[in-house]
């Protein structure tokens, strides 16, 4: 079964935050198959959008990880999470 997760990351984003960034997070952070963001710089728009990208690329268990960004600019989670589908 292929596994997705939805990373949601409250708070303004900030200003060095790039397509890049969130390309190595999703390396370096979350395990899974597919991972896709919702900042307000970047990614997508809501929760919804990236499930259904999720579900279209056959991902069968999809998870949504809250996360903020600190003062820093880091995205640290918040450890709440909850299943979508699968």
């Amino acid at each position: 079964m292929k596994s997705g997760v939805i990373v949601y990351v409250a708070g303004q984003a900030p200003e060095s935050w790039s397509e890049e960034m969130e390309e190595m997070l999703k390396r370096d952070a979350v395990s899974a198959d597919s991972v896709e963001f919702i900042t307000s710089r970047s990614g997508h728009f809501d929760i919804a959008d990236a499930w259904h990208a999720l579900t279209v690329r056959g991902m069968n268990y999809i998870v949504c990880k809250s996360a903020v960004f600190d003062e820093a600019g880091q995205v640290l989670f918040t450890g709440k999470e909850m299943r979508l589908c699968g």
